[in-house]
């Protein structure tokens, strides 16, 4: 199998509700693996998923992940 270690990721969080929009779209967020609000996902970034938040792109949003600060002891 390939290494995903090395590969790039994004990370998606769903910022809006499936309810009342096509079944296309919500069938997208599970194919995403979200499925409930403020879910994240780190994902493999390839042109397959970016083409699917692309296409949900009104109920999901990419976050910049910040490398946490240090804790004082």
């Amino acid at each position: 199998m390939a290494d995903t270690g090395k590969k790039k990721t994004i990370v998606v969080e769903q910022i809006g509700s499936p309810i009342g929009r096509p079944a296309i779209q919500r069938a997208t967020l599970i194919g995403l693996g979200l499925n409930k609000m403020h879910k994240r996902r780190t994902l493999i970034d390839s042109p397959q998923v970016r083409g699917m938040v692309a296409k949900i792109s009104h109920l999901v949003r990419i976050v910049d992940e910040e490398p946490s600060p240090k804790k004082k002891p």
